[in-house]
């Protein structure tokens, strides 16, 4: 009980220290892993080590599951190359260069515990690539393949993490036979992924209309598939990041506009949590592994440290040339098709900061082998894999903003692209009204299609960069974000009223809470309308 109050203190600090992150616009998730660094040195905490299975079913069926739901299946599907070459090829050549460069640096370290280190260093981290890259006005191409690596290669490393694994414990590995094995376990994680997502698919569209348990429901989406896969020994990882791709592209048919935002909501809420809780535990375990490789000298360990994560970030920027350029020299057809910046390529080598994966990867180490000895290096190889996060992170992470300002990128707007969208939403709205309506009541009638003219008139006084209707005039004063912003002020009027009677007992409670939740989903709606290009 001491150990979860303590968690749930720690917890509360680093949701402290998220706030500072926000007020300051400093990465979060480079908060993250100072936080543990900071745990770590607070004298008298106790040393906390979940059960290594444990770790992983808790983080990463939901950390997946999340990464996999806002993902574009029509983005990924356009870049399935790069995003392929990334997540498979990289994560397989990443493996095997920080396992040759362990094995040769750290003395009496056999080749399966070097390849477990490079498996859990390999797979990059979506989320703290987007979250440092965010407002930095990076290609929508350019996002979609670093998401959509980082979806992919946090299940092709995690495979080459079990194959390691199961070398270092077992003592025996074939290689012929781990590469059939490897394609049953892939296929077949995909196959129970696309079952379950069906399932499930059918159970919110026929069965289910409450909001609350149609988000819960999605809680557990990941949790099953991921243990059914793994009951019969398939890829679990796999598994999960296919259900939630099927379930996410097929979200708009199963989902009522309630169960949407409240699932949002919750995701958020939990993603953010997990993510704390990794380098939570990493900071109550740090001085244990740190106690456990105190025969090493610091010199060294530092030196290991440097070492095993330059490799890991140099070894993204050698593979990046030949996988950019090799398919557009054998190509005509993706030279002709696909845009090429070279300084692309430089952004995406950049972007390869790990995280939260790779922690809970490192934490579920087992304690022992199944002969009952201590696992080897154990120790070693989390404060290795905390290196190359703290490295890469730090490093790449604080100065990815500076190299993309260097770089001169012209800064990528979505503001065009939504105004098309709203545009073609409000004038099919209009149409139907005036073809299908004409029966109604003339003052109603005039009343709903005002409101939509009102919406077209404002998107033709939006803001739009330079020449985008080809008279090389921008338009001025963003009438739709005045309008908008107007609204909202209004609405603060609406809540003192509101706030005032309820004060003073002079309407009921849930009359207030219905009419305060009615003005909180129209401001979120009027806050998402307004354009920040």
């Amino acid at each position: 009980m001491e150990n979860i109050g303590l968690i749930i203190i720690l917890l509360f600090g680093i949701t402290f220290l998220g706030v500072l992150s926000t007020k300051y616009r400093f990465p979060f998730p480079i908060m993250l892993v100072l936080s543990g660094i900071m745990i770590s040195l607070v004298p008298g905490l106790p040393v906390i080590t979940l059960n290594p299975e444990i770790v992983f079913l808790i983080f990463l069926p939901p950390l997946l599951y999340g990464a996999a739901w806002n993902t574009s299946w029509h983005d990924f599907k356009a870049a399935k190359r790069p995003i392929g070459l990334a997540a498979i090829g990289l994560v397989l050549f990443t493996t095997s260069l920080t396992a040759l460069a362990a094995h040769l640096l750290i003395p009496d370290l056999s080749w399966p515990v070097a390849f477990l280190i490079g498996a859990i260093v390999s797979p990059s981290d979506a989320i703290a690539a987007t979250t440092i890259t965010k407002g930095l006005g990076l290609q929508p191409r350019l996002i979609t393949i670093v998401e959509g690596e980082s979806l992919v290669n946090d299940a092709s490393g995690l495979v080459a993490y079990r194959y390691a694994l199961t070398a270092v414990t077992a003592g025996n590995f074939v290689l012929w036979e781990a590469g059939l094995n490897f394609l049953l376990v892939v296929l077949a994680g995909i196959a129970i992924g696309l079952a379950v997502g069906y399932l499930l698919y059918l159970v919110h569209k026929k069965f289910i209309c409450e909001p609350v348990i149609e988000v819960t429901l999605t809680f557990l989406t990941p949790f099953a598939s991921y243990l059914l896969a793994e009951q019969f020994h398939f890829s679990g990882v796999l598994a999960v990041v296919t259900t939630g791709l099927y379930l996410s592209f097929r979200s708009s048919e199963i989902f009522t506009h309630q169960s949407r935002i409240m699932a949002y909501s919750v995701w958020e809420v939990v993603i953010y949590i997990l993510n704390s809780l990794v380098f939570i535990l990493i900071g109550l375990q740090l001085r244990h592994v740190m106690q456990g490789i105190s025969n090493y000298s610091t010199g060294l360990l530092i030196l290991w440290g440097a070492v095993i994560s330059l490799v890991v970030i140099v070894v993204r920027f050698i593979w990046v040339v030949p996988a950019a350029l090799l398919p557009r020299y054998l190509s005509k057809r993706i030279r002709n098709t696909e845009q090429f910046d070279p300084r692309n390529m430089v952004i995406f080598g950049w972007a390869g900061m790990r995280g939260v994966v790779s922690m809970a990867a490192a934490l579920a180490l087992p304690l022992t082998l199944p002969n009952g000895k201590e696992f080897p290096h154990r120790s070693l190889i989390i404060f290795l894999s905390f290196c190359v996060i703290l490295s890469t992170l730090v490093v790449l992470g604080m100065t990815l903003p500076w190299i993309i300002r260097r770089l001169k990128m012209a800064p990528h707007s979505i503001a065009a692209e939504e105004y098309e969208v709203r545009t073609k939403v409000v004038s099919t709205t209009i149409a139907h009204i005036e073809e299908n309506l004409s029966m109604v009541n003339d003052e109603l009638l005039h009343n709903i299609k005002s409101k939509y003219e009102v919406k077209y008139n404002r998107l033709q006084k939006t803001d739009l960069p330079s020449n985008y209707f080809g008279n090389g005039q921008t338009l001025k004063g963003n009438i739709f974000n005045e309008f908008s912003q107007l609204q909202i002020d209004l609405i603060g009027i609406e809540r003192k009223t509101l706030e005032d009677m309820h004060r003073h007992g002079k309407a009921s409670e849930e009359i207030i809470r219905k009419i305060e939740r009615e003005l909180d989903l129209e401001e979120t709606r009027l806050q998402m309308e307004m354009y920040n290009a």
